[in-house]
């Protein structure tokens, strides 16, 4: 998360996880960073989504983010919209910055209210943890069931000098497309301006963190944001520019490797699942395709059982509601076809199985009726699932 030129981070345990897990995390830019962000089509959306727009409304600039796990202050009416505030308060005026300049992410249960003192306390004590190399404190303390931190750095050679673009994310349940409980933070010290990171980061947005899902539950604290230092030397990028492409190509690579993460990471899984759909008529129907395979329960467990069971993926295709001629689909488990022109062929079923069994699974769909593909991620469904998720508050 610190490796573009002017960013810092930190984290710390503050209270809010009964274990002693950092739970409390800033992030920092130097200077005051372009800024966009995406946020949870939930209606029930959590006070720190509102704060966080509103502080992008005022000038469409970010130089800090304060986030906490374990409390997602969601759901908390009036009280949770005013402590949502006074952490952006409490932030700015431990940074000595102003108030817009700060946004606030929550991750965690819903419905319960900040207990503030600890917040308080914790925002105090970060300044004192704050550094370039407290990247790695800063995931830790966004985690709330994840089993692992995700995040990734790349690096782009431009004409003016080399490009940084870093990520981090959490998130392995309530994760379903449409900003699907998940959060993401890119971080770059290219110079972009808001309005081009805002339009960059809405279409990533479309094609990765969309296109996952891990049980079908959307959150209320869903939001990933962008911030761009300009710091690294280099002329300014926007569409049009000879290395726009390149910056674009790099910052979609890191949000894909964020939102495969999450859905590998999903709550019990011990898979990951990609469905790639081809020959749809337009990238929409792709992509719902996609995401109907990817969602379905009944393809999660097949592949959790490692079951060539290839009647659930033509149901899931089938019942997506996009137009689908049933004369003409393939349909492949990994490098196995199972079905052609929508008949079944002989495959090698153990073959088939034994694939399944592995940590990686793809699954194959091919429609024959346009030039239009997508592809989304997902996982298996598990016992561990219903076990973590019976016991989430307790």
């Amino acid at each position: 998360m610190t490796s573009p030129k002017g960013f810092q981070a930190g984290g710390l345990h503050c209270g809010l996880k009964k274990t002693q897990r950092r739970d409390l995390g800033l992030l920092y830019c130097e200077v005051p960073a372009a800024a966009a962000a995406v946020y949870t089509l939930n209606v029930f959306q959590a006070a720190p989504l509102k704060v966080t727009r509103e502080s992008l409304g005022a000038g469409g600039r970010l130089q800090a983010l304060v986030v906490n796990s374990g409390n997602a202050n969601a759901c908390t009416g009036v009280q949770g919209e005013a402590d949502a505030r006074a952490m952006r308060q409490a932030v700015a005026a431990m940074l000595g910055i102003a108030e817009p300049l700060v946004g606030v992410a929550s991750t965690g249960v819903i419905g319960e209210l900040l207990p503030m003192e600890k917040v308080q306390r914790g925002i105090n004590g970060l300044s004192a943890v704050l550094s370039p190399a407290g990247g790695n404190d800063f995931c830790e303390a966004i985690l709330t069931t994840d089993l692992i931190q995700k995040s990734i750095c790349v690096q782009v050679e431009t004409a003016d000098g080399p490009v940084r673009i870093a990520g981090a994310a959490k998130g392995s349940g309530m994760i379903h497309p449409n900003m699907a409980t998940m959060l993401g933070f890119i971080t770059s010290d290219a110079k972009v301006d808001s309005e081009g990171l805002q339009s960059l980061l809405s279409a990533v947005t479309d094609s990765t963190f969309n296109m996952i899902t891990v049980d079908g539950d959307t959150s209320t604290n869903d939001m990933v944001v962008a911030m761009a230092s300009g710091l690294s030397g280099s002329a300014e990028l926007k569409p049009g520019h000879p290395d726009w492409q390149a910056f674009r190509g790099a910052f979609e690579y890191v949000a894909e490797y964020l939102a495969k993460a999450i859905a590998r990471d999903g709550e019990g899984a011990t898979k990951l699942v990609e469905v790639q759909v081809a020959g749809a008529v337009d990238e929409a129907t792709a992509r719902a395709i996609a995401k109907t395979v990817v969602g379905s329960s009944l393809v999660k467990t097949a592949c959790f059982g490692a079951d060539a069971n290839w009647g659930r993926i033509v149901a899931a295709v089938g019942r997506s509601g996009q137009p689908v001629n049933p004369d003409t689909v393939d349909v492949s488990i990994g490098d196995y076809l199972v079905l052609q022109q929508s008949r079944p062929v002989p495959f090698d079923d153990p073959a088939a199985t034994e694939y399944l069994k592995g940590h990686e699974v793809t699954l194959f769909i091919n429609l024959h009726m346009g030039e239009a593909r997508a592809t989304a991620w997902g996982c298996d469904l598990t016992y561990e699932y219903v076990r973590i998720n019976a016991a989430y508050r307790t």
